[in-house]
């Protein structure tokens, strides 16, 4: 019987994707464990998910972090390790020549509470992490910590849409209105772009001419359910080799 490896999860809101691998873990349909759940915004129903398979759960609140962060930062606010020129270098969301004062606050607020999240995640025998509908971009200050290793990918995420085609924040939304015959969804490794890391994995769905975008959605969603647990078990099959 192959090891099962330990799994971290982060999410935003309502969890479905959660709840796919919970239930592919749970019937060991996968080789896999989840041993928590965080989320950036308290009290969404993904958390209720994973409180009720006995998961871990914890809550880093971004919006209360942002909200602390617009009266003023402080040096000391800032994780003793954080090193803005360095991940100013790393980053790749803008044009370094484009930073500025916006994107500068944006970074240390990002670093402020990608510590909060690493402080509770790193004390975790964690061999995966998987954001299952984080909605929060994470910069080179916790992607360095999670992947220690050059070449080695320890975070995945699911994009909706077939990439590098349609990257962003609404991909469901930009393949409807750009017409597309075919939709999809996409399982990849996250690194320092948008939505720009190593695929693992695609679904791909026909899209008929009658098709609302909530067609779109449910028709993806189905497909992201499917895609997500076997991307997990690939990974879990590379380690087990």
């Amino acid at each position: 019987m192959a090891k099962k490896i330990n799994v971290g999860t982060l999410i935003s809101g309502g969890g479905t994707n959660l709840q796919a691998i919970i239930d592919a873990c749970l019937t060991d349909s996968i080789d896999a464990d989840i041993v928590f759940t965080g989320s950036d915004t308290p009290g969404v129903k993904g958390l209720q998910r994973a409180q009720k398979a006995n998961i871990s759960t914890f809550v880093v609140d971004y919006a209360e972090i942002i909200r602390s962060c617009k009266k003023g930062i402080n040096d000391k606010d800032l994780p003793l390790d954080f090193d803005l020129e360095k991940i100013v270098s790393k980053q790749q969301l803008v044009e370094t020549s484009a930073l500025n004062e916006q994107m500068i606050f944006f970074l240390k607020t990002r670093a402020i509470a990608e510590r909060k999240l690493l402080d509770i995640m790193l004390a975790y025998d964690m061999d995966l992490l998987v954001l299952a509908g984080f909605m929060r971009v994470l910069t080179p200050y916790f992607i360095d910590r999670i992947n220690t290793e050059p070449g080695s990918y320890k975070i995945m995420n699911i994009h909706p849409a077939l990439l590098p085609s349609f990257p962003g924040t609404d991909g469901y939304g930009d393949t409807f209105r750009y017409g597309c015959k075919i939709g999809g969804c996409t399982v990849h490794y996250i690194d320092y772009g948008e939505d720009t890391g190593p695929i693992i994995g695609q679904k791909a769905f026909e899209i008929e001419d009658n098709d609302t975008l909530d067609d779109i959605k449910k028709k993806g969603l189905i497909k992201e359910w499917e895609l997500y647990p076997q991307c997990i078990q690939k990974f879990a099959d590379s380690l087990n080799r």
